[in-house]
């Protein structure tokens, strides 16, 4: 008799662990682009003076994925964009939480800034605000970005995840380089900083770079249980590489990484087919051109199809090496920060009307000055404090943090080296766009990066927004 009570006890036990793994939730994902591509005749940004957009090289699309791990759901958008302003993210997200449910602040969107799009940041020129009243380009954004979460949803299927890393080490150079004394040229303010961005290649007055570089491509993959691939996101700290054709509209590699990597895949083509995401790291001061060794010049697209068919590449290959797992419960933070405006003292302002007043006289390097002369007004009648986005979101044991700015790779390590969860890295130009943020180190070091109108907040932003991201990271840490 006690032998039977044993064994239907165990038998009892056996059937409940069952019943609770059958009842532990199912990891589900599914993925689909938006295309956002804007009419020829708009406006392609990137400069200092806007210019009509004469010919589409290759379709701007948003690209969405939705995780749902049972019990909540998330979704990652990047779109093919220099930036967007924080309206379009806040109507965006606000379209797909009346549409499928998801939570407003569960939704990230970001851009890749590459430089070959039109403008999703109001009307130029750009006005320092937090709240916009959307032209008709951002709204068709705004709406393409929920339809292609809202089909991203659709697709919702069973999914394992694996998160991985890769170095590509031979395409990242900091490009803010300390100069020989009295070498470097004069600011439009008429200054001399000790550090001068994109001082040229090859030039004999380099120093020293004025920064670190971040290497590493992070990323998560998505599959159906032991099948075909369903998305991957990645992040790679590398600003846009350029060279496309004249008036042309282009993702730049973020988009010809997307394609080669979808090549790649067994079935990538397949229905629904598989989506590539490619965010951008933290770039700030970060771009493609080796100062020390100058390469040949280059065909239009043939550097972004270089450098984003070796990233594939090397993501491709990485794939072999990680770990799927079934679960991946997930969580997720957002918080808007009151951080201040850069302030602008009278001397600069003084200095910016005069410039102005003075445009005409001062010949062909009216330009810049006056371009900086009409930022610094604008700066200057800004509230005094704005409403900056900023967002943790795991995924299992990883946790993407993001920035609404252009952020200095240090400011990504930095995150990384402290974020209570050890699978951490960052993404810049999510919900919004602020201009870059610079350590408080590189206020005192100058450069293109920290002026006024180029920079547009208070020189401890990136401070405080890496202190609420750690925050967030450890309320979400498993």
């Amino acid at each position: 008799m006690r032998i039977l009570v044993t064994a239907l006890l165990l038998l009892s036990a056996g059937g409940l662990a069952a019943a609770q793994e059958a009842a532990k939730p199912a990891l589900r994902a599914g993925a689909a682009t938006s295309n956002i591509t804007p009419p020829l005749g708009d406006h392609i940004v990137g400069g200092f003076s806007p210019f009509p957009a004469t010919h589409v090289h290759d379709e701007l699309h948003a690209r969405c994925l939705v995780i749902d791990d049972g019990r909540m759901k998330v979704a990652l958008v990047v779109c093919d964009l220099l930036g967007l302003h924080r309206s379009v993210s806040v109507e965006a997200r606000r379209l797909i939480e009346a549409r499928i449910g998801i939570p407003a602040a569960h939704v990230m969107i970001s851009g890749t800034h590459t430089h070959s799009a039109t403008s999703a940041l109001g009307p130029f020129p750009r006005q320092y605000v937090s709240d916009l009243e959307l032209d008709d380009y951002a709204r068709f954004v705004a709406g393409r970005i929920a339809d292609g979460v809202v089909r991203a949803h659709n697709l919702l299927r069973p999914a394992e995840v694996a998160f991985g890393t890769v170095d590509a080490p031979e395409h990242v150079f900091n490009r803010r380089w300390h100069m020989k004394e009295g070498t470097a040229p004069e600011t439009p303010f008429g200054k001399v900083d000790p550090v001068k961005m994109n001082p040229g290649a090859g030039n004999p007055n380099l120093v020293k770079p004025a920064g670190p570089v971040d290497p590493e491509v992070s990323f998560l993959a998505f599959r159906e249980p032991g099948g075909r691939m369903i998305s991957l996101f990645a992040a790679y700290s590398l600003h846009y590489v350029g060279g496309v054709g004249p008036g042309h509209i282009s993702a730049d590699y973020y988009g010809y990484f997307c394609e080669a990597l979808k090549k790649m895949q067994d079935g990538g083509g397949d229905d629904p087919p598989f989506v590539a995401m490619m965010a951008n790291g933290t770039s700030g001061d970060i771009n493609n051109i080796d100062f020390l060794n100058p390469r040949p010049g280059k065909k239009p697209y043939e550097q972004m199809q270089y450098v984003a068919d070796d990233v594939a590449k090397k993501v491709h290959g990485a794939l072999s090496q990680v770990t799927w797992q079934a679960a991946a419960p997930l969580a997720a933070r957002y918080r808007e920060l009151a951080v201040a405006w850069r302030p602008i003292d009278e001397d600069l302002l003084k200095w910016a009307r005069e410039t102005e007043a003075k445009a005409p006289r001062i010949g062909n390097k009216a330009d810049l000055p006056l371009a900086y002369a009409g930022r610094v007004q604008r700066l200057a009648k800004a509230s005094p404090e704005t409403k900056l986005p900023v967002q943790v979101i795991r995924i299992g044991d990883v946790c993407i943090g993001t920035t609404p700015c252009e952020t200095f790779a240090e400011t990504g390590l930095e995150f990384k080296e402290r974020s209570p969860i050890a699978k951490s890295f960052l993404v810049e130009l999510a919900n919004g766009y602020y201009g870059y943020m610079p350590t408080p180190r590189h206020f005192e070091l100058g450069g293109y990066e920290t002026w006024p109108g180029t920079n547009n907040l208070e020189s401890q932003a990136s401070v405080k927004v890496m202190d609420a991201l750690l925050e967030m990271a450890a309320e979400v840490k498993p």
